[in-house]
């Protein structure tokens, strides 16, 4: 398989008929940016579908090039994660909203040669729900997926109130090595990693608090969600619920942090993926 490389050359997918666009796209255009998109690809075109990885706040496309991208190309899926601006390499634009965010996903999944799959980890997995709406997506995944409300807050507040209260003032939300990563991390690994974590902007944090309910997929695809008992940024609840919505159940990957693209049993959830992929899940 090729080794992740950046702005591979991509094609456009989007179906004939699909109504993407809405007023607010005419009237008020997300400002372009510098997109950042990391791509692993098979050594052989299988035909499988793509996949777009998308991650949350703070992240980038560099939290599944550590693993998840080359693991899935081995399994013969062509994977990309791309990094909202303001993220990872992508450029930033002042007060970017989680419109921006879904616009990147959008523009990232719609110049892909075939139609993708979707997933989101994190925050990011409501920007991927949001861009259900704009990309008839061949199936999405929610991994560990915060969706907000004020749930989510309290949570946060009780388990990192260091952390979090900067956040709710405008600041960067600082999430800590426990809430994020199993003990089966060693400390140096994920100190690493929490020190390349960057912020969204306060208006998408605000955004993710005072969320709406996203509009309707195109194409209703099917939507897996997974996550871990143990995480201690999304409750075993709010898995529970995100996975009811869609008809389904969540699968659940016990001793797990948040992170689980960058845990220690890291294979566990993108095989459980993969699987559902090839079983009928795309």
């Amino acid at each position: 398989m090729n080794a992740p490389h950046r702005n591979a050359p991509l094609r456009s997918t989007f179906p004939r008929g699909s109504r993407l666009i809405r007023f607010e796209d005419w009237a008020k255009p997300v400002p372009p940016v510098r997109r950042e998109v990391l791509s692993a690809t098979p050594e052989v075109d299988e035909g499988k579908p793509p996949v777009l990885f998308v991650p949350g706040f703070g992240h980038g496309a560099w939290a599944f090039a550590e693993h998840w991208l080359e693991h899935a190309a081995g399994r013969g899926f062509p994977a990309h994660a791309v990094s909202p601006r303001g993220h990872g390499g992508s450029g930033g634009t002042p007060g970017a909203s989680l419109r921006a965010y879904q616009h990147d996903v959008v523009q990232a999944a719609a110049s892909l040669p075939r139609q993708a799959v979707l997933v989101g980890h994190g925050a990011g997995a409501l920007v991927v729900e949001r861009a259900m709406a704009r990309y008839p997506a061949r199936a999405a995944v929610l991994a560990a997926p915060v969706l907000g409300g004020w749930a989510i807050l309290g949570a946060a507040l009780r388990r990192n109130p260091a952390g979090t209260l900067p956040a709710i003032l405008g600041g960067r939300l600082r999430l800590s090595r426990r809430q994020l990563f199993s003990r089966e991390v060693p400390d140096a690994v994920a100190k690493g990693y929490v020190a390349r974590l960057g912020r969204a902007s306060a208006r998408a944090q605000w955004q993710l608090l005072l969320h709406r309910a996203p509009e309707p997929a195109v194409g209703d695809p099917p939507v897996l969600v997974v996550g871990s008992p143990d995480d201690r940024v999304v409750p075993a609840s709010a898995l529970t619920r995100a996975a009811r919505r869609y008809g389904g159940a969540p699968l659940l990957f016990p001793g797990m942090g948040h992170d689980l693209m960058l845990d220690a049993r890291w294979r566990e959830p993108i095989d459980a993926i993969l699987d559902w992929l090839e079983k009928g899940g795309a």
